[in-house]
């Protein structure tokens, strides 16, 4: 059943706290974020390797550690997302696999962050991960490699999560093509007071006026090169199977 996105976001002024208080927002949290945990509403907890932020896996492991004692995670947090390497699914494997575990062994629900050709892995993740956070590059975000992947995780009752949603058209596109639960975005980072009503209007927008035509959705939105489908090289499932054993 199609329903809107909880969009994330910094908890930054007190109007949006006040939606995050009714539910209508949520909360996204990085190690380098100076926000505090909001009272109430949901959590997602990114961890800060997009903006070159993330502080290594001990003192990552140690935060969420501090973090724990300071709101209910069982009822309130959606994801922490497992360390990974902007678009490579291969690379992002080998650091996300162990860190998985450790974030569960702190009682939090470990997030895979999905790159690109991770349709091409041999890894089947679902048994160690409670939630597929969709990252990548433009491109394969907007694919439908990237798609199915979504709708594959949804229906073993996975939490879906899409970054990088900066515009109803992106909002659109995670709540159809991606059945996302959850969304984040820098939006309302600028001009919050601005933006706040509008970003609340995509929960409803989202069913009017939604229809996608094909390859109209791709030439809809900022492209930053086309999705090759074929990995690199230097990053095959041969190289990734015996990096493991």
């Amino acid at each position: 059943m199609l329903r809107p996105p909880l969009y994330l976001t910094p908890p930054s002024t007190e109007p949006i706290r006040a939606e995050m208080r009714a539910g209508r927002l949520g909360a996204i949290i990085t190690p380098a974020q100076g926000n505090r945990i909001p009272a109430e509403g949901m959590v997602g907890i990114d961890n800060g390797v997009f903006t070159g932020k993330y502080p290594g896996r001990k003192k990552f492991l140690e935060w969420l550690r501090q973090l724990r004692d300071k709101f209910d995670v069982e009822k309130r947090c959606l994801f922490v997302a497992a360390p990974d390497v902007v678009g490579n699914a291969y690379e992002t494997e080998l650091l996300a696999r162990p860190m998985l575990e450790e974030i569960r062994k702190l009682g939090f629900p470990a997030g895979l962050v999905a790159q690109d050709h991770m349709e091409l892995s041999a890894w089947d993740p679902w048994d160690e991960a409670d939630c597929l956070f969709v990252g990548g590059s433009t491109a394969w975000k907007l694919s439908p490699a990237a798609a199915n992947i979504c709708r594959v995780a949804s229906s073993l009752w996975k939490h879906i999560h899409v970054g990088r949603v900066n515009s109803l058209f992106r909002y659109r596109h995670a709540a159809h093509l991606m059945d996302a639960d959850s969304v984040d975005g820098t939006y309302l980072t600028k001009a919050p007071d601005k933006n706040l009503p509008k970003v609340l209007s995509w929960r409803k927008k989202v069913f009017t006026s939604s229809a996608f035509f094909g390859h109209r959705l791709l030439t809809s939105d900022p492209w930053d090169g086309g999705y090759v489908l074929v990995p690199p090289r230097e990053a095959t499932q041969l190289d990734l199977f015996d990096a493991l054993s």
